[in-house]
């Protein structure tokens, strides 16, 4: 049986203007023992000066790893998600996390096809995401890292489509980072995909939908940044930890909601279920 371990995704303070490390130990006073962190390429401007959470893969892994250690959480894995379509983002951007997820010591690094682009065909789109899939593949196995890809965008919505990117490429590398809120958003019935997926589980986004949302975007949309506290949503949690305690490897439901006091309803409501 799997052990099911409660982390957060670092959108939680996207809102709050702080820092990284900021945000790290918020996260440790909650009560959190994993942490998500979002990359980026490249310097960001509010992200040098301390305002933003995300973290540039310029930087030095190994003091991600420090901070971490030093507040006592560990890295579930990295929120690396970039386009699969367009290889000239893709490629080079997830090589570049799986080495910097093998460095700070996450082992997962999560991603999705992203938007498409406007000339391309379907047929072509799954070529180009099989390119990309390859090259981040070639160098995850090499570093035992995982690449979770997340039902989300326009081929991912449903678990067929889900199924056919994953297949795109064999490599033990490649599972799912499986997000409840946006399976849900997209009119499937997450309970079901979620078990579908279960051997490929790497992963898991623990985002609810609020009622309001659900009422206004079931259907329409095929996800959405972050949720509502876990709880307080339409998602039946005792339902999500039971199916998860049947996947093969140990899973973290890294919480995706908007805001500090939504993340502390999230730990005590899920830790009070496992």
């Amino acid at each position: 049986m799997a052990k099911i371990s409660v982390g957060i995704n670092m959108e939680f303070v996207r809102h709050e203007d702080k820092s990284f490390q900021w945000g790290v130990e918020k996260a440790a006073e909650i009560g959190y023992e994993y942490l998500e962190p979002m990359v980026h390429w490249g310097r960001e401007l509010l992200s040098e000066a301390g305002y933003f959470h995300s973290i540039s893969m310029l930087d030095d892994p190994c003091k991600i790893r420090r901070i971490c250690q030093d507040a006592g959480v560990k890295l579930s894995g990295l929120s690396a998600h970039c386009p699969l379509c367009k290889p000239e983002i893709s490629v080079e951007y997830l090589k570049q996390a799986v080495r910097f997820a093998a460095e700070c010591g996450a082992p997962v690094v999560n991603t999705d096809e992203g938007p498409k682009p406007s000339w391309t065909t379907a047929e072509e789109d799954h070529i180009l995401m099989r390119y990309v899939l390859n090259e981040a593949s070639n160098a995850a196995e090499y570093r035992h890292i995982l690449i979770g890809i997340e039902p989300h965008q326009q081929y991912s919505k449903t678990p067929d489509g889900l199924d056919k990117i994953c297949n795109l490429v064999r490599s033990p590398s490649i599972g799912v980072n499986f997000d409840t809120g946006n399976s849900y958003l997209a009119g499937q019935d997450p309970y079901v995909w979620l078990e579908r997926v279960l051997n490929r589980l790497v992963h898991l986004h623990a985002k609810d939908i609020s009622v309001q949302q659900s009422d206004t975007q079931r259907g329409k949309v095929t996800g959405t940044p972050v949720g509502c506290a876990c709880g307080d949503g339409v998602i039946d949690w005792e339902k999500v930890i039971a199916l998860c305690r049947k996947a093969p490897r140990d899973i973290v439901l890294s919480v995706e909601c908007g805001t500090v006091e939504q993340a502390r309803k999230s730990f005590q409501y899920l830790k009070n279920l496992l």
